[in-house]
């Protein structure tokens, strides 16, 4: 398997990685990095009594709340986006 994890502007797929992939008793951290594309979504289950968060970007302040029973679907968005410069 390559270890060249370098995506293409115009790559339909996005990369992911755990930020604080912190096992507990209860918990692990079994999937910390991977690709996503429309075809292999990552489906996410927390199980954060309270104060879970999902957010991208580094932005903390624009964040969903993720707390226990929430499910997440992350896939790449149908709207593409254009890099201007």
């Amino acid at each position: 398997m390559s270890r060249d994890h370098h995506a293409a502007w115009s790559s339909s797929s996005l990369y992911f990685t755990v930020r604080e992939p912190f096992p507990s008793r209860t918990t692990a951290a079994n999937l910390v990095f991977g690709q996503v594309a429309a075809d292999k979504p990552l489906r996410i289950a927390s199980q954060m009594p309270v104060n879970g968060v999902i957010f991208s970007d580094g932005v903390e302040s624009d964040f969903l709340e993720f707390n226990a029973g929430i499910e997440a679907t992350i896939s790449p968005a149908e709207k593409k986006g254009h890099l201007v410069v």
